[in-house]
């Protein structure tokens, strides 16, 4: 028969473990944040955002990334960046982006974003930014679908917009101006009928007085 104070001691590892349990179940995978869809104009200079959190600071020794780019989901996925642990952010596939693709990002701070300078319509397509960061069991991924218009949309004219908005506020401003008169007018009538009926009144009193002393 186990003493109270074996008991304690077997309560406390119990509850040790469960507690060492619930704070590893918490750190098995990871949370990498990216925009879904990217409009980019033909020319011209973006930043692909790809960041990352982790319950476990990142060790260069093991962790991994790759950029990887395909034209469509039936495509093949070709890595065009790469992390090495000496060199850090190492570009790849120089034939399709050339020295376009620059790392802007920053390891410190979970940042593994990119540039790409000269957009082409060529560069229509899917980028995947792959991460794992050992403990973390499950590697983390991004999907960036990247679309390149040849010029942007035109502004919107809100000189109609503002017509037809002035034109309702008036309106408004009107009717209940309007109807500020007529409750006024209404009011005014009112008092006046009030009046003239208070006048007939006494008009009548002094009449049957002037009566009733003549009878006498």
């Amino acid at each position: 028969m186990s003493s109270p104070a074996q008991e304690r001691s077997s309560g406390v590892q119990l509850l040790s473990a469960v507690l060492l349990l619930l704070s590893l179940s918490g750190c098995l995978s990871m949370d990498v944040l990216v925009h879904n869809n990217i409009d980019a104009l033909n020319g011209s200079t973006i930043r692909i955002s790809c960041t990352f959190t982790s319950c476990y600071k990142m060790d260069v020794t093991k962790f991994s990334m790759n950029w990887t780019f395909q034209e469509t989901l039936n495509d093949t996925e070709d890595r065009f960046m790469t992390f090495d642990v000496k060199k850090g952010m190492v570009p790849l596939r120089p034939e399709r982006f050339g020295e376009r693709v620059t790392f802007a990002g920053n390891l410190d701070k979970n940042d593994l974003s990119i540039t790409l300078s000269d957009v082409k319509v060529d560069d229509v397509g899917i980028y995947k930014c792959h991460v794992k960061n050992p403990p973390d069991r499950i590697q983390g991924r991004g999907i960036i679908q990247l679309n390149v218009v040849t010029e942007l949309p035109p502004p919107r004219d809100s000189t109609i917009a503002v017509a037809i908005g002035a034109s309702v506020g008036g309106a408004l401003a009107l009717l209940i101006l309007s109807m500020v008169v007529v409750k006024c007018l209404r009011r005014h009538r009112k008092q006046e009928l009030i009046s003239d009926e208070k006048m007939e009144e006494e008009g009548k009193l002094d009449c049957e007085g002037v009566a009733e002393e003549g009878t006498k």
